[in-house]
């Protein structure tokens, strides 16, 4: 198993600035903004109470009630409170699925271009990746896409929606015959929404938990506040799934990390229950993301040899550079070099992702930062007319 690639990216980063090197980092997938007064005052609260002690493995009573009761408010969704698991994390709460789901040998749908970890989360659980191409349209999945992959090994599909890399957002109406396809031949789903809020209109935010139960017995949402919230360094997450997978997932963490940290735990729930506070905070993020968006694809394709679809979620460019491919560059990493050695750019190269030809830029970040990039890519590649 090889490392993260995008946390690599990152290491490149912070090494350089060590050095005081001024680097343009672009390549972190990282909110720029701190973390919410009110949450951080609800995790003092929670220090203030004494709450410093084991919680269940699941997660306390309260955290799992607040994720049923928003996301029975904001989507319509009904579970129960017994469905839902905490986990250090989106990341952790993916491993939690997947690991109590798989067996060695499974086959595990995932659609490229792919979040480095998918990958890595069938070869950790000695299953068989069956890669999906998903190019021809214009990578976004569909549920045709998905019944041509499906083997007789096939246990599992993963999901990213909004995506990471590409920031293309599936349609509900899609999303949903994706997961009937899924259910008619007994394949399970596993629908990473660390990105559920970061839709721009006429893209709309969509949790396959809010799926009828016919369906969602078949889904596990794995959920997380590092992206939603800008909390990544307080590793909370969750996963929505039926009573059984939950019941795996939780035996499971009591082996591992037990439980996330409990004051964390406390300050999330209470977020969850200040749903005017949170959804205003993120609001103002999305919004200056937008922004950012609105600028940074229309530059980034008038550099030359660039080009980028308008992405409808998260925070990424997706950034086809195969036409720059040839006697100067043989990869995306070639060109991805270039810019660290000759411009302090750090990006993240499209193979991680599965896409050589591509390369990653984030635009969790100042704007001074995406326009001095802009700059000096115009610099080094020249600009079209």
């Amino acid at each position: 198993m090889q490392g993260s690639s995008t946390l690599i990216a990152a290491k490149v980063a912070a090494d350089m600035r060590a050095e005081g090197i001024d680097v343009i980092d672009l390549s972190v997938g990282e909110p720029d903004f701190d973390t919410p007064e009110f949450i951080k005052q609800y995790a003092w609260e929670a220090l203030e109470k004494g709450l410093t002690k084991y919680t269940p493995s699941a997660g306390m009573r309260e955290f799992q009630e607040s994720i049923t009761s928003f996301y029975a408010r904001r989507f319509g969704a009904s579970f129960s409170p017994t469905e839902v698991a905490a986990a250090c994390g989106g990341k952790q709460a993916l491993f939690n699925a997947a690991c109590s789901l798989l067996d060695p040998g499974d086959d595990v749908m995932i659609p490229k271009p792919y979040w480095v970890t998918f990958p890595a989360i069938a070869t950790f659980c000695n299953a068989k990746c069956v890669f999906i191409e998903t190019e021809a349209t214009n990578f976004i999945l569909t549920a045709d896409q998905v019944a041509a992959a499906i083997t007789p090994q096939t246990k599992l599909l993963i999901i990213n929606s909004p995506n990471n890399p590409t920031g293309r957002v599936i349609p509900p109406d899609e999303m949903q015959r994706i997961v009937g396809i899924c259910a008619e031949h007994g394949v399970y789903v596993l629908t990473d929404e660390c990105y559920l809020f970061f839709a721009y209109p006429p893209a709309e935010a969509f949790t396959s938990a809010s799926l009828p139960p016919e369906l969602r017995q078949y889904v596990c949402v794995a959920g997380s506040f590092s992206k939603t919230y800008a909390m990544t360094g307080w590793r909370i997450g969750y996963t929505i799934a039926n009573e059984t997978w939950a019941q795996a997932m939780v035996k499971l963490q009591t082996h591992s990390a037990t439980h996330p940290t409990s004051f964390v735990q406390y300050a999330c729930a209470k977020a969850m229950q200040d749903a005017d506070a949170t959804i205003s905070a993120v609001n103002s993020m999305t919004s200056e993301y937008e922004r950012r968006k609105n600028w940074l694809i229309p530059a980034l394709n008038g550099v030359n040899g660039l080009k980028c679809a308008m992405p409808e979620g998260a925070f990424y460019a997706f950034v086809d550079v195969r036409e720059m491919l040839g006697d100067r560059f043989a990869t995306s990493a070639d060109i991805a070099d270039l810019l660290l050695r000759e411009a302090n750019i750090v990006v993240t190269d499209g193979a991680g992702f599965g896409a050589d030809g591509y390369i990653r830029f984030s635009y969790a970040t100042s704007m001074e930062n995406l326009e001095r990039a802009v700059d000096k890519m115009k610099a080094i590649f020249s600009v079209t007319a």
